[in-house]
């Protein structure tokens, strides 16, 4: 019987700073949410956020989905209009709104025009610039949003809309369709100032989505603000690769979203001085966002629909870290080993038939992650290089699998699925074959995820 203790379970990166699971307000934006009535249940369902001091840098990434939803080419046609950049990554933005009931996705021009509407009315109740408007939505596909809700919600939330940590928690309960709760997280971390002391910054986030997640590129909904300074290109070099490290390792079903959208903000509101590409200070910044992207993937992932467990899959000994983090993503999102998961099931066999079975990300998620374009073309689909003879595999702190020892060894299996009873299960994985190391978050496959969602238009 033997147990493993050379196998790492972190709960945080140790090159990330810590985070802290509240609602922390950077300075330099107010926010709010309130019942619009969009939702048939009367819960939150509009959400704002506007900058205070005139617009703020900001960044996305965007769904790469055939159906994308209305607001998401809204959004990337208005940052590549302030920026000029077609590729519509960043630009600049002066206010956000979120509805949730209505996911404005397949609806076709009638839906676009009603986001543009959407975006006046926001324009014109925020005294923002129409093309400095970013859009956020969710709920059921093929339905219209109801504009005379959305304009009299406006008119009532944006006097509300308050600079304060109760206004994020607001905006946060707003965001949420079949969330169970809402997920916020803060990092804080020191920056240079104009004279070198150090200066305190807040890198704070909201997200939801706990169904119809399988991210490619982007995460279901979620907003990261910041009171730093950093120009918007600056920005989505550090959004990119922390989606492609955090979100992109996320899986609940399988499915990719028609909205799915993040985006990052920075006011330029604290005295630290702005943020140059290649820097510290760049390093340390885009720490502290992919600290909170994580944290809030791991947040998301818990609550999956029907969920009772986290999963996590650690895997190291690849050939990279492009190749760990596949067979990471292959191992949370395998239907088996959620069903295994959920029944406490210490079934090492559907964990390597899962790793056996990784192929490489799309070549965007690669790029953004750092491989050179012709390189993540060469490798986007491959599949990863595994060799069952230097394999070992541990469940819940149990080493159930070593191929270098002749493969399954015996281990105490009562113990074993007691273990797995705990909130969190961790599956580790080395691959014996180089310095590569990657993790992904999933979430066990119940009862209640197939009755949720056989009854989600009724």
């Amino acid at each position: 019987m033997t147990t493993i203790s050379d196998f790492p379970v972190p709960t945080s990166s140790p090159d990330l700073p810590s985070v802290e699971r509240h609602a922390a307000l950077p300075a330099g934006f107010k926010a709010g949410g309130l019942a619009a009535g969009i939702k048939a249940s009367g819960r939150p369902d509009l959400a704002v956020i506007v900058t205070t001091n005139g617009p703020a840098a900001a960044a996305a990434v965007f769904t790469p989905n055939t159906f994308a939803a209305a607001p998401v080419r809204l959004s990337r046609a208005h940052l590549a209009a302030t920026s000029g950049d077609a590729r519509g990554g960043f630009g600049w933005a002066e206010a956000i709104i979120s509805t949730s009931g209505s996911a404005n996705a397949a609806t076709g021009p009638a839906g676009d025009a009603d986001q543009l509407e959407i975006a006046h009315l926001l324009a014109g109740a925020t005294s923002s610039a129409l093309e400095r408007t970013l859009h956020l939505s969710t709920g059921i596909i093929g339905t219209r949003l109801p504009l005379d809700r959305v304009a009299s919600g406006l008119s009532a939330l944006v006097p509300l809309l308050s600079e304060t940590d109760a206004g994020l928690e607001a905006a946060a309960a707003a965001l949420c369709t079949t969330d169970s709760v809402t997920k916020t997280a803060t990092a804080t971390v020191d920056l240079p100032g104009a004279d070198g002391r150090p200066v305190s910054v807040t890198v704070s986030g909201i997200a939801k989505g706990v169904g119809m997640i399988h991210p490619q590129m982007a995460t279901m909904l979620s907003i990261i603000l910041t009171d730093a300074a950093a120009a918007p290109e600056t920005l989505w070099g550090f959004l990119r690769p922390a989606a492609a490290r955090t979100w992109n390792q996320l899986s609940v079903d399988g499915d990719t979203s028609t909205n799915d959208t993040v985006f990052l903000l920075a006011s330029g509101a604290s005295a630290a001085s702005p943020v140059q590409p290649g820097t510290p200070a760049a390093a340390t910044l885009g720490a502290a966002v992919e600290a909170v992207a994580r944290d809030l993937a791991r947040q998301q992932a818990a609550d999956g629909e029907g969920a009772s467990t986290l999963i996590t899959a650690i895997v190291s000994g690849a050939r990279d870290d492009a190749e760990a983090r596949a067979v990471a993503r292959a191992v949370v999102s395998s239907s088996l080993v959620k069903a295994a998961a959920h029944g406490r099931d210490p079934n090492w066999g559907r964990i390597a038939g899962a790793a056996g079975n990784a192929r490489l990300a799309i070549a965007a998620v690669l790029e953004a992650a750092g491989l050179a374009p012709a390189v993540a073309a060469a490798r986007a689909g491959s599949p990863v290089v595994l060799n069952p003879a230097r394999l070992r595999i541990s469940i819940a702190g149990h080493l159930v699998f070593d191929g270098s020892h002749g493969g399954p060894l015996a281990f105490d299996r009562a113990a074993a699925r007691a273990a797995m009873e705990a909130p969190e299960v961790v599956f580790a994985l080395d691959l014996g074959l180089g310095a590569g190391a990657g993790e992904a978050f999933g979430c066990d496959l119940t009862e209640t995820y197939v009755i949720e969602n056989s009854e989600y238009t009724t």
